[in-house]
């Protein structure tokens, strides 16, 4: 059985192999499990455990009655050493740098991104009782727990990459796993450029825009590089200055030197010993910071962070799910209802256009592409809306023959309002910065 996306790395050449392969590496774990305590097996080296592994699948095999090549043998022995080390069948994925999302959907269908596109993958778990395994093996380390009372949890990998699992009852196809990777190594604004995200004259705007201590939301779809954008707007904020991120898992990978990282925390067994991102935002005014940074604002916690960004600590930031700028605000102004104030429409508006500067809407483009397709301005209260305006677009022509999404960025030819702001703080930007492509 070949599979389009990994059949170079993870061919078998047919599926009555795969299961005897599959039997075969369940009896070897479960011989190596009951052989040796795991603390034991966690303390040995990787050659010894290799050469524990080689040994119990030779048993195995003459059990089986199977003769394996080579390259089975060490197929078993390396997938072995995952389950133990590592996070079993989906490890190879994790380590696999061009795989950008990792879906499990129940133990016989995983699924990748590459390249902004989706994949079936030949990797495949025992039963449900496996993939249990493997989430109770992420999530134990953070103190989260996942059962029939609650069935779905957030969580992170060692590296930042972002976890999600839900189980039955609410999961009907089984426990079911999303892995959004993160770059080992941060993106920099110029690997931005060079991905077509955004063009060196945005790129140079924007850090001038953080330089500057503009307040920044960036807007977008799920899986339209939000997080990744804010991360490399993060990297703009001078060394010196104190960073307070808050999120619901721990995923900003930022590069200075003071940073303090908030985590909420989920309710305990008996429902208590919450800790919200709200109360993270109001907590975090008690710290001191220059730059306050949360991950994604959902609900109550934005009414706290545009205060925030209203009272001393400019050049804040955050994420929200929207499709467009105009969308945005929208749903601030629903979140901050949230919050139970009873504050007229008016009054809620004119708090957001006090607050924010600019907004950075992110789309993923038909082809898997990832674009910054809005950079706009909040300018000001009119009446009873708030004024926006674009700074910078994505202009798109069509698509070529091989479905790619052919477009550039293009200035409006229109200059910010907060320029003064910029200029205070010594930010000179160019006029063709802002001119339009001809």
């Amino acid at each position: 059985m070949r599979i389009d996306a990994v059949a170079d790395v993870y061919e078998v050449e047919t599926e009555e192999q795969q299961t005897e392969l599959e039997e075969l590496k369940s009896t070897v774990h479960r011989r190596l499990l009951s052989d040796t305590e795991f603390s034991v097996l966690q303390r040995m080296t990787r050659e010894q455990l290799a050469e524990r592994i080689r040994y119990l699948t030779e048993q195995a095999a003459v059990d089986f009655g199977l003769t394996l090549s080579s390259r089975s043998r060490a197929t078993v022995e390396q997938e072995v050493i995952y389950e133990v080390l590592g996070y079993g069948p989906i490890q190879t994925l994790i380590d696999d740098p061009e795989i950008t999302e990792i879906m499990v959907n129940g133990p016989h269908q995983v699924f990748i991104e590459r390249a902004g596109k989706l994949a079936l993958t030949n990797r495949r778990f025992a039963d449900d009782g496996h993939v249990m395994r493997i989430i109770e093996k992420i999530i134990a380390p953070l103190g989260r727990r996942l059962d029939e009372s609650m069935p779905l949890v957030d969580a992170r990998l060692p590296d930042g990459s972002r976890v999600n699992a839900i189980i039955p009852p609410l999961a009907v196809n089984g426990p079911t796993i999303t892995i959004r990777k993160f770059s080992a190594d941060p993106y920099t604004p110029d690997d931005l450029v060079n991905f077509g995200t955004l063009s060196p004259t945005m790129s140079e705007f924007l850090e001038a825009c953080v330089r500057a201590r503009v307040n920044i939301l960036v807007s977008g779809g799920t899986g339209s590089g939000k997080t990744t954008t804010l991360n490399v707007l993060s990297s703009f904020i001078p060394d010196g200055e104190r960073i307070v991120t808050i999120e619901d898992a721990a995923e900003l990978q930022l590069q200075q030197d003071h940073i303090i990282t908030l985590e909420s925390r989920p309710p305990n067994a008996e429902g208590k010993g919450e800790i919200t991102i709200r109360t993270l935002v109001r907590n975090s005014l008690r710290m001191r910071p220059d730059r306050i940074v949360v991950g994604e604002v959902r609900g109550a916690e934005a009414l706290d962070m545009l205060q925030a960004m209203n009272t001393g600590h400019d050049g804040s930031m955050s994420t929200l799910h929207a499709n467009s700028a105009r969308d945005a605000l929208a749903r601030l102004e629903t979140m901050i209802m949230m919050a139970g104030m009873d504050l007229p429409s008016t009054a809620i508006r004119e708090q957001i256009a006090a607050a924010l500067h600019l907004i950075v809407h992110q789309s993923r483009l038909r082809d898997g592409s990832r674009r910054i397709t809005w950079i706009t301005e909040v300018q000001r209260m009119e009446g009873e809306g708030i004024v926006l305006q674009d700074i910078y677009v994505f202009q798109r022509h069509g698509v070529d023959s091989d479905g790619k999404v052919i477009g550039e960025h293009t200035a409006t030819g229109v200059r910010p309002l907060f320029m003064d702001i910029l200029e205070a703080e010594g930010y000179e930007l160019p006029a063709d910065v802002f001119a339009p492509a001809t």
